[in-house]
């Protein structure tokens, strides 16, 4: 069982990280939790509730009285204000306190959504992250919770810190390839952002998501959330450092605003918006990259590295301008001035665009 510590200055918490930890949960809770709650609300989505729920709810049973759950449809569209409402409905329904525990069972989209429900219901409430994907070992860390609008990808949303997270890798065996290539994406970001020896050990040793198991996959989850940790810990609520983060997410949200939430996975975005900072960030620095070194790895492990003809560059630049890191409209970006060493910098337009109708064009 590998344990990771993360310290904001709001909570201090642990990532715990081991094969059947979904069957013993409780036992790696902290004290403050370890008395029994009030009652449960595990909240999941119909893909996991058939594989993980009992596993999870049957251990709650043995530890509490009252235990609840919600299932909501799989998908980025359950990131919404009607699906936050209907869930904070059944909680006051069913007499959820301050006392009460949530359980976010799932992925990314599950975690944000009941985190952000966690957050604002009696004006926040504990709550532990169960990751069941990989691309949730990014965002079940650093305490972002919230949901999307239909202008924007997670527009809505505040800070609260989960009391803990228990990752079960075995649960990464169900994922289908789409979603091995939208968690990888982010793995790949952090080793991009912050530790050029992680990427190297990602291209020696992932060659395809089968092989993705056991010590392996603890390592993989490990090493990744190490870097996701340091970077929370200096800056828990994105005030400076942590923008860091939202490599290859300008681009990247804007293409999932634009082709329609569900229609494109995070990661996949993110993978595409990463390739696009790396050919910004040779024109602003005047810099070579290995852009297309990466574009080809990431092309080998099943990704596609181009943007969506289909979408329109002047609706990318808007969607682009509305990007939180944006400032009175112009974009801000998060550039590579080398492997494991960004910033995030004020790019002009005209060269954003130009580059766009070219990669669109595929020249």
């Amino acid at each position: 069982m590998e344990q990771l510590h993360i310290n904001t200055s709001s909570k201090q918490y642990s990532v715990w990280i081991g094969e059947g930890i979904r069957f013993k949960w409780n036992e790696y809770l902290p004290n403050s939790l370890q008395q029994k709650s009030s009652s449960v609300l595990i909240i999941t989505d119909d893909h996991v509730a058939p594989l993980y729920l009992q596993d999870v709810k049957k251990h709650v049973v043995d530890q509490l009285s009252e235990v609840y759950e919600y299932v909501v449809p799989a998908g980025e569209q359950s990131k919404s204000f009607q699906q936050y409402y209907e869930i904070q409905t059944y909680a006051l329904e069913i007499g959820l306190d301050r006392n009460s525990l949530i359980i976010a069972l799932g992925g990314g989209v599950i975690g944000d959504l009941a985190g952000f429900v966690a957050a604002t219901y009696m004006r926040g409430i504990p709550f532990i992250q169960i990751p069941t994907t990989l691309l949730a070992h990014d965002s079940s860390v650093g305490g972002k919770v919230g949901i999307n609008h239909s202008l924007g990808k997670n527009m809505i949303g505040a800070f609260h810190q989960p009391e803990a997270v228990l990752y079960d890798p075995e649960a990464l065996q169900s994922l289908p390839l789409h979603e091995w290539r939208s968690g990888f994406a982010e793995a790949i970001k952090h080793s991009l952002i912050w530790d050029a020896s992680l990427f190297q050990w990602f291209k020696d040793n992932i060659v395809d998501f089968t092989n993705i198991k056991g010590s392996l996959a603890e390592q993989l989850l490990l090493r990744s959330i190490r870097v996701k940790a340091a970077v929370v810990s200096e800056d828990e609520k994105e005030t400076g450092i942590r923008a860091i983060l939202n490599f290859g997410h300008t681009l990247g949200h804007a293409i999932e605003t634009g082709l329609g939430y569900g229609k494109i996975t995070h990661g996949e975005a993110v993978a595409i918006g990463m390739i696009f900072a790396m050919r910004v960030s040779e024109r602003y620095y005047n810099i070579p990259l290995p852009v297309d070194e990466i574009k080809n790895w990431l092309t080998k492990l099943g990704f596609k590295t181009d943007i969506p003809s289909q979408l329109d560059v002047s609706q990318l630049l808007h969607t682009m301008k509305k990007d939180k890191k944006a400032h009175k409209g112009i974009i801000r970006m998060v550039l590579m001035k080398e492997l494991g060493r960004v910033e995030v910098v004020s790019v002009d337009e005209e060269p954003i665009k130009e580059l766009l109708l070219k990669e669109i064009k595929g020249e």
